[in-house]
């Protein structure tokens, strides 16, 4: 395992500052926010290809939740008091997150950043190699020193391949899912070595429909953006400044060659959230108002499939 220490990063040349938005270097002229700024994963069942009812466009109006203009920088501020008080109930002082170079765990590594301090908070990079993109290990490794955290870079290619020699043959998705369990392992070795709180970086949208590895991405000891569906946290990361690089990627947990997160659900996140934003509103109230059929069949059918993920296991009661 190599530890390295932050270095001044090429985002930006601005001192990085609780206040200080990330910013892209290569958009010298992006305008940035310079007022203060207020938890891949697999499911447990082949999801269908995508319906070809999901991917047309919806003919009648959607009638939209009653939800007023979001404010981001009030939204940010909760999020980092929430992430600050819930440390202090708890008498930890220090975080550690797994870093992937995508939106979600950028999003969360600034939160915590500005919640604990940039010395308080620890980041793992585990790639596979071979199947993790090189952009995504230099995205990680750049947002890193950005921000002044001190980051772990540690491939997880030989743990993995010592699980492929168990004697019952590990099928493509228990090897996939392993892959995500390997990295909570890492998480919880250094969360227990240096008296650390392991930082979730899943999503509301990947909560409710359970698209997450139980044991592994899903673990957790507290989950900083589960109350941001997927479309907000771009929303929410673009509002405060992270690199354009990193929010407008494909989302991916890259537990496969050239896997994305909404190939293998089977609709993209903007028309999944539409549905998972009116759950309680019930299937036949989504498609009476507009809502494709098959959009929301595949969303109630897997958030009802996948919900052992977020509860405890079933108890046996004998007494």
């Amino acid at each position: 395992m190599r530890t390295t220490q932050a270095q001044p990063s090429l985002f930006t040349s601005m001192e990085p500052t609780s206040s200080t938005p990330v910013i892209s270097a290569t958009l010298a002229a992006h305008t940035v926010v310079t007022a203060p700024v207020v938890a891949q994963t697999v499911i447990a069942q082949p999801v269908a290809a995508k319906p070809a009812a999901a991917q047309q466009a919806v003919e009648k109006p959607v009638a939209k939740p009653k939800i007023e203009k979001p404010n981001w920088d009030g939204i940010y501020q909760k999020l980092v008091k929430g992430v600050k008080k819930y440390f202090e109930e708890t008498h930890f002082k220090r975080g550690v997150l797994g870093l992937s170079g995508g939106v979600d765990s950028a999003l969360t590594l600034k939160i915590a950043v500005d919640a604990l301090g940039a010395d308080n908070v620890t980041a793992l990079i585990m790639p596979e190699l071979g199947i993790t993109k090189q952009e995504n290990i230099d995205h990680a490794k750049v947002l890193c020193e950005f921000l002044g955290v001190v980051y772990h870079y540690q491939p997880i290619n030989g743990m993995v391949s010592e699980f492929r020699m168990a004697p019952w043959s590990p099928s493509q998705l228990a090897s996939m899912n392993t892959k995500a369990r390997i990295r909570a392992v890492m998480l919880y070795s250094y969360a227990n070595t240096d008296h650390a709180l392991v930082l979730g970086t899943s999503n509301k949208s990947e909560l409710l429909l359970g698209y997450g590895t139980k044991y592994g991405d899903l673990a957790a000891d507290i989950e900083v953006i589960a109350d941001l569906y997927k479309t907000e946290v771009i929303k929410l990361a673009d509002h405060i400044g992270m690199p354009p690089e990193i929010v407008n990627k494909a989302p991916s947990a890259e537990l496969a060659a050239g896997q994305t997160d909404e190939e293998e659900i089977g609709a993209p996140y903007q028309d999944l959230d539409k549905v998972l934003q009116r759950l309680d509103m019930g299937q036949e109230w989504c498609v009476s108002h507009g809502l494709p059929i098959a959009l929301v069949q595949l969303v109630f059918r897997l958030f009802e499939q996948n919900r052992h993920k977020t509860e405890l296991p079933h108890m046996i009661f004998a007494k």
